[in-house]
Order: C-alpha cells, then structure tokens, then sequence
C-alpha cells in the first residue's frame, strides 16, 4: 500500500537543523517516503536513506524591488516578510506547489513560524521543532497555533516556565537528542588517542557553527588563570588584532572528532547550541556555559534551564578578569556532570520519528 509521505522543512542556517533531519529520518519506516525541502541540499550528502531533495532559493538578504516595498512594515503575526522579493515569492511558491504535489501525510518544520501557517493554509498538518527562547510574540504563538503539535528534540525538565501549558500538552518530548553516535571512551583512552599529557587539566572550548566564532580576548585570561592548564578550542575564533599567545591555548580549528577531545577534557567551555549541549551531556562533562547571541535569546533561555536544574554554569558574557575566569571555573568544576548526563537519550531520534509516524497514521486514520 502507498503511503503518504512525510516532508520536512531544513532551515540553512547552521548544520543543525540538517544533522537533526537526519538522525530522526533515518528511523522513520521504510515504507514511509520522505521530501526534505532546503536552500543547502549539499547538507544532506550524508543523509542514511533514500529521500526526494526539493532546493529551496535561499532568500536571506535577498533584496526587495523597490524602496517603497522595502519600507513596508512586517505584520506583527509575522517575522520575516519583505515585499517585493522575488526569491521570497519563489521560496514559498516552491514549498506550496510541492505540498500540493505530494499532499504529505506531515509537514515538519525544523524551524519557521511563517512556514507553519503557510502550511496551515494549504490544508497540510505541520509539527515544528521546538527551540527554547521568548517564543511569546503573536508570531510564533500563531504558528504554534497552526500545527496539530510540537516536536522537543530536548528533556522536558529544562521546558521553560513561559511555555504556554495548552502547547505544553501538545508538545512531545524526545528527551536530549544528540545527533553525534561517535563512541564515548574514558578520558585516559581519549586522551592516549590524541597524545595529549594525562597529568594536565584539560579544559576544550567549543565554537558551534551557526555564529562568528567564539572571541578570542577572554580565551587568554583564561589560559592566564589556569597556568597549569591546557586549553584546547575546537572551532573557529574572532580575534580583535590585540590578543596576546599563550603556550596553553591551543587551536583546534574544524575537527571530526570532537567526541574524543569532549572525553579527553576535564571540563568544557561552549554555548548553547542545541547539538552542543547534549554532546557534552553525552560525555557527562561538567559545563560553563557562556550563550551566545541569536534570535528570540533562544541561547539564554536554554542556558537558564540548563543552570536552574544544576546542569551547567550559565554566564551572560565572557569572565574579563582572572579572578573572574577562577571563580567560574571552580564552580563549574563544583557541578554534579550526572545532573546534565540525566538531560541526553540515547533514542531521542528514534522516539521522534517513532512519534510522527504515529502521528501520520492517527490523523489520516479514516
């Protein structure tokens, strides 16, 4: 028997979005076909099973037609709506004719409000992905609104207090999903593996993918606060053209084994990048977690749950003194690593595609 497909909608910004897609659709049945619709097909290279590809115009900064529609105001239901931009009006153009062409069973939304009620509108049932942030705008309360429910790649006990308890109850919970399987070894076989010296106190900085790179500057005061330390920074980093080297403070760069420096470290320094915070969680690592800026302060919520529950140290800015780096790194060193070991699940992708194929047979049951 054919069975209606399940679509997904892939945000371009970051690899995160994508990484998720992945890790939850390969777990989707056989049977069930899949559309993933994105303005970074190339994301989805190593994508685990057979799925049809829709390239979306990427619209960010595309520009309107003409100053007067430029100067038009966004609608308060909505976030980002330019006139007059015509790979806006192909983007979503694009979107509608395939969901009419292949009427799907749900339409996934990993992330956008806007595309939520645009799917409510073709008559489609969407889910969207949850992320943490002041979500409490008309906007995204609209698109909420739209879906038949949502989807929590993350533990419901770090849900924020603000979230609507009607959504709550229309939300499912994966528990911590971590798209990294890289396998997890103790610190002295990690660190054996990476020649790195067993008798120093590690700490790894993380810069995720979505930002500028973490700020170079504080790194030093850092590296100045622990002397006996080495410090290790995967990912890139914003230099200012004052910073001073240190022999402690090494660059990683890009890595692909970055599960092998989190089980080497001691300690981890790094935002609050969905992904990032359940790898650490996965390796069961004690957190300082500095967020950094992005849309709706989605990275601050997610580091005040995280530190409300005893899971990491949050911070709003970088510690700018050695007295200050010392006494976040002792209380970071002071938390219980199991707190935030609790928050991954290792089936988190299984149980969300477990739930949407649940999903997809409920609502066309008839």
């Amino acid at each position: 028997m054919n069975q209606k497909p399940i679509a997904f909608f892939a945000h371009h910004q970051g690899r995160g979005h994508a990484n998720r897609i992945m890790a939850i659709s390969k777990h989707i049945p056989p049977e069930r076909p899949i559309t993933i619709l994105t303005a970074k097909p190339g994301q989805f290279e190593s994508l685990p099973r057979e799925a049809e590809l829709v390239r979306l115009p990427d619209m960010i900064g595309a520009p309107s037609r003409s100053k007067a529609l430029h100067d038009q105001a966004t609608p308060s239901v909505l976030h980002c709506v330019p006139l007059g931009v015509d790979e806006m009006r192909d983007h979503m153009g694009i979107i509608a004719q395939t969901l009419r062409a292949i009427d799907p069973a749900l339409f996934v939304i990993d992330v956008s409000a806007e595309i939520a009620l645009l799917s409510r509108i073709m008559s489609v049932p969407a889910v969207t992905i949850r992320m943490h942030g002041d979500r409490s705008d008309i906007g995204h309360l609209a698109g909420y609104e739209a879906c038949v429910g949502m989807l929590a790649p993350f533990d419901d006990a770090i849900e924020q207090d603000s979230y609507p308890d009607w959504a709550r109850s229309r939300t499912f919970y994966t528990g911590g999903l971590c798209t990294t399987k890289d396998p997890i070894l103790t610190r002295d076989e990690a660190r054996k593996r990476l020649d790195l010296p067993l008798d120093k106190p590690i700490t790894l900085v993380i810069a995720g993918g979505g930002g500028s790179g973490t700020p170079y500057a504080p790194l030093t005061v850092a590296a100045r606060a622990e002397p006996e330390g080495l410090w290790l920074v995967a990912g890139p980093v914003h230099r200012e053209g004052h910073e001073t080297d240190f022999g402690n403070l090494r660059e990683l760069g890009w890595i692909d084994n970055l599960t092998e420096f989190l089980c080497a470290a001691d300690r981890v320094v790094a935002s609050a990048g969905d992904n990032t915070v359940h790898e650490i969680a996965r390796a069961a690592k004690p957190f300082l977690c500095i967020p950094e800026w992005r849309y709706f302060d989605e990275q601050q919520a997610k580091a005040a749950e995280l530190a409300r529950v005893g899971a990491a140290i949050h911070l709003n800015t970088w510690p700018a003194s050695i007295p200050d780096w010392q006494r976040a790194l002792a209380d970071t060193d002071g938390l219980d690593d199991s707190r935030l070991a609790t928050l991954h699940d290792e089936e988190a992708a299984q149980k969300a595609a477990q739930w949407l194929e649940s999903e997809a047979r409920r609502l066309w049951a008839n």
